[in-house]
């Protein structure tokens, strides 16, 4: 924020232009998380879906979420459109933050991603049901809105809240979901860089990128995540890691 002001001041001519002295600052741990971040177990998912049984939007939002580890911008901007039922993948092109339609978090972000047969069986079931269901629809469209806008993040965290206090489970937010699609990877062996490619990192802090990897490999991976969301996996638990 300072750099930023600094920045200001030498454009609004306030101070000279030169090096900015707040690029000299460094705060120790200034970067370091606050808060480790929570990853759920399979046993732990699986309760919280149940909880939804009775809701297949929510069931599908959520199924979603941890299938692809997709943030809860990326999940809200689906449109019908990014669903290839023939290609059987699914495109993340956009985010809605705050009500406001924008571009992914970066180019890496941008992805054309395999999508499990099964997955696909749960999104046409949704999409059967759902009355905003043409092509450019959102997938999750806010019934207050008349479907003009996808549901809000509020309302996303409103739900958990009030499922996790109701079902005496610590709160789940909807980032846990990204990170327990990379502790699932994990603990199903998948290389560093299929990781990398499936959590669509940008830097190579996050999740070591040793390179490319092939189509089937990207495909294998997530339906094995998939298959574990809906409890067809070995029930292997992994650590929590982003």
């Amino acid at each position: 924020m300072l750099r930023i002001l600094w920045e200001y001041s030498m454009w609004a001519g306030h101070v000279p232009v030169q090096r900015n002295p707040m690029e000299l600052v460094t705060i120790p741990g200034a970067s370091q998380r606050l808060r480790v971040p929570r990853s759920l177990s399979t046993a732990e998912f699986q309760e919280l879906l149940a909880a939804f049984d009775n809701s297949i939007r929510w069931r599908t939002l959520f199924l979603l979420a941890i299938s692809f580890g997709l943030r809860i911008s990326e999940v809200l901007g689906l449109k019908w459109k990014d669903v290839d039922w023939f290609g059987k993948t699914v495109s993340i092109n956009r985010g809605v933050v705050k009500a406001i339609v924008d571009d992914v978090k970066s180019r890496h972000s941008a992805r054309k991603m395999a999508c499990a047969d099964e997955l696909l069986d749960i999104l046409k079931a949704w999409k059967q049901t759902t009355e905003f269901a043409d092509a450019e629809d959102w997938v999750f469209a806010s019934p207050v809105k008349l479907g003009r806008m996808p549901l809000g993040y509020t309302s996303v965290w409103n739900v958990l809240t009030q499922t996790c206090t109701r079902l005496g489970i610590a709160h789940v937010s909807s980032h846990c979901f990204r990170h327990t699609y990379r502790s699932w990877l994990d603990a199903l062996g998948s290389p560093i860089g299929l990781q990398q490619r499936m959590m669509r990192h940008s830097s190579i802090t996050t999740t070591a990128n040793y390179g490319d990897t092939v189509a089937s490999d990207l495909r294998q991976a997530h339906e094995k995540v998939v298959q574990r969301a809906l409890q067809h996996g070995n029930g292997t638990e992994g650590s929590a890691t982003d």
